[in-house]
C-alpha cells in the first residue's frame, strides 16, 4: 500500500541526510522525497512516499520519531490534497505534432514553458496519475526528458502539522 507522509522538521544542517540514511539502513524504498521550508522560520517540512503494508508504516513513524529534528510525523491516511509537479521535454517534428501535443496539452491543462525548433517543455501538476497518464499519452513523441518533483500533501480542512515539544535526550 502506499502512504504519503509528511515530517515536520527542524531546519538543521544534515537532517534531510539522516532521515535518508534512516531509511537506507532499515532497508524502506523512498518512492519520492520533497522537502521546502515552512510558513515558521527554522522549520521545514518534508514529504516521503513509501509503499508497504501496515506494519512497515508504523516502523517508518517510530524510527522517524526517534530522531531528535524530528517534531511531527503525519500518515496522510486520511483525506488529503496531493500535488506533484513534472517538467517533460518531448519531441516535435512537424506541424502535425505540434498540433497533436497542443491537444494533449490542453486536455490535461498543462503549460508550455519552452518552445524550440525540435522540442517542447511542458509544466504540468497533478496527482500522480495524472502525471502518469500525461507522460504516456506524449510517449509516442518521443520523450527526451521527464523530471518530477515527487509529491506534496496537505490534509484537507482544518487539520494542520502542529509542532509538538520534543523532550531533551539524555546526555
Amino acid at each position: 500500500m502506499r502512504h504519503v507522509i509528511s515530517v515536520l522538521v527542524q531546519d538543521h544542517p544534515r537532517v534531510l541526510n539522516r532521515i535518508t540514511s534512516l531509511f537506507a539502513r532499515r532497508g524502506f524504498n523512498l518512492e519520492s522525497l520533497a522537502v521546502g521550508t515552512t510558513h515558521v522560520p527554522g522549520l521545514s517540512r518534508i514529504s516521503l512516499v513509501v509503499s508497504g503494508d501496515d506494519r512497515t508504516l508504523e516502523q517508518v513513524e517510530k524510527q522517524l520519531n526517534r530522531l531528535i529534528e524530528v517534531l511531527k510525523v503525519t500518515d496522510h491516511s486520511e483525506p488529503h490534497v496531493e500535488r506533484e509537479l513534472a517538467l517533460v521535454k518531448v519531441h516535435v517534428g512537424g506541424l502535425e505534432e505540434r498540433l497533436a501535443i497542443k491537444d494533449i496539452q490542453e486536455a490535461f491543462r498543462a503549460r508550455v514553458v519552452d518552445v524550440a525548433k525540435e522540442s517542447l517543455i511542458l509544466e504540468l501538476t497533478g496527482d500522480s496519475n495524472k502525471i502518469n497518464s500525461f507522460v504516456e499519452a506524449l510517449r509516442p513523441f518521443g520523450l527526451l526528458e521527464v523530471m518530477r518533483t515527487g509529491a506534496v500533501a496537505m490534509s484537507r480542512g482544518e487539520r494542520v502539522l502542529k509542532v509538538r515539544e520534543k523532550r531533551e535526550e539524555a546526555v
